[in-house]
């Protein structure tokens, strides 16, 4: 399949630069750190939970903050990758070469697509590695960390969606990464402004990143935050399509 072979060379020229390199080294970093610091957190409120009878576990005071943490930040860094995905192409006046190419437009999305969702897989998998980590010395809530998982990976997939998107329209890498840190941000932050007794609440509060991110990693799986990760996730491929069909069209 075409796009496989856009998405394997897309991650080889990932790791060719210093930049996914640097990403992955200062994501774990961070991560660890405030993975250590819950692990102290937990220990300091070890003699109070156990006189408690329904006390949260391991999973809910290490875990669950892990994750939430790690969406702050991977939407910090997400840009940075998804940036110079067609925007670099238009920059080094190679995108046209592309479109010559013996592949369709959604082939060339969906492949640039696949290869920047491997390389956050592999953020995922590393993030993952640390509360697994647990379970050998303790029981971990098996339901919930799998819920924190599927959280992380459809909030990734959406970040990378969007910044496709974003990338489609600049002209600059730098401006892509602007542009998707600003939309991220304003979908993480929408519903900040609003009171419960506001009518724009509910829509606002639908369209909030966070919200339906925090619901995951509470455990509580349902098909409405399923379907706004998915329905978000296959809105912005197909702009990213029609944007650069829109572009082929014209050249």
């Amino acid at each position: 399949m075409n796009a496989l072979v856009i998405a394997a060379r897309e991650l080889r020229s990932l790791f060719l630069s210093p930049l996914a390199w640097c990403i992955l080294a200062v994501v774990q970093l961070l991560l660890a750190y405030i993975f250590l610091a819950q692990i102290e957190y937990f220990q300091m409120l070890q003699p109070r939970l156990a006189v408690l009878s329904d006390s949260p576990g391991v999973t809910d005071l290490i875990a669950v903050p892990l994750f939430g943490n790690a969406g702050v930040i991977l939407l910090l860094v997400v840009p940075l990758l998804t940036m110079r995905l067609i925007a670099e192409e238009r920059r080094n006046r190679t995108l046209s070469l592309l479109f010559s190419a013996p592949v369709s437009v959604g082939e060339i999305v969906l492949g640039k697509y696949l290869g920047v969702m491997a390389l956050l897989g592999l953020m995922v998998l590393m993030i993952t590695a640390m509360p697994l980590s647990l379970s050998l010395g303790t029981h971990l809530d098996w339901g919930k960390l799998a819920a924190c998982v599927l959280a992380l990976c459809l909030l990734l997939a959406a970040f990378a969606a969007i910044g496709l998107f974003l990338s489609t329209l600049a002209s600059q890498p730098v401006v892509a990464a602007v542009g998707s840190f600003g939309a991220l941000l304003l979908l993480w932050i929408i519903d900040w402004s609003v009171t419960i007794d506001t009518e724009n609440e509910k829509v606002l509060g639908y369209l909030s990143l966070l919200r339906h991110y925090e619901n995951l990693t509470k455990g509580l799986v349902s098909t409405v935050d399923v379907s706004y990760f998915v329905l978000l996730i296959a809105t912005f491929l197909i702009l990213s399509i029609r944007r650069l069909d829109y572009d082929r069209l014209q050249k």
